[in-house]
């Protein structure tokens, strides 16, 4: 099963779509920008909190024991010019 989210964002206040996750998934951000991306959780794809954020690249994995949602983005008042690439999530692969 693949869960990925990805835009390319160049405005306040947008994000990718909300993707569920459990276990490890990557994120990545790339790009030429200036602004705050945040990376945000929600139990139920409604109230959203900050996980954390980034002003420059980068690559990185992030592990949640439990489903929850994810999204990437740029909050109201956060963005100054460019675009930020965003990824978020997992591909599972058949391993036999």
């Amino acid at each position: 099963m693949t869960t990925i989210a990805t835009a390319s964002i160049a405005a306040q206040n947008t994000f990718t779509t909300a993707v569920q996750l459990e276990g490890y998934f990557n994120i990545s951000i790339s790009g030429t920008f200036s602004g705050t991306v945040t990376v945000q959780r929600s139990i139920d794809n409604n109230t959203w909190m900050d996980v954390n954020t980034y002003t420059a690249a980068f690559e990185g994995v992030g592990f949640d024991p439990e489903f929850m949602w994810y999204r990437v983005g740029i909050k109201t008042g956060q963005y100054t010019s460019g675009t930020a690439v965003v990824r978020i999530g997992r591909e599972d692969k058949d391993r036999h």
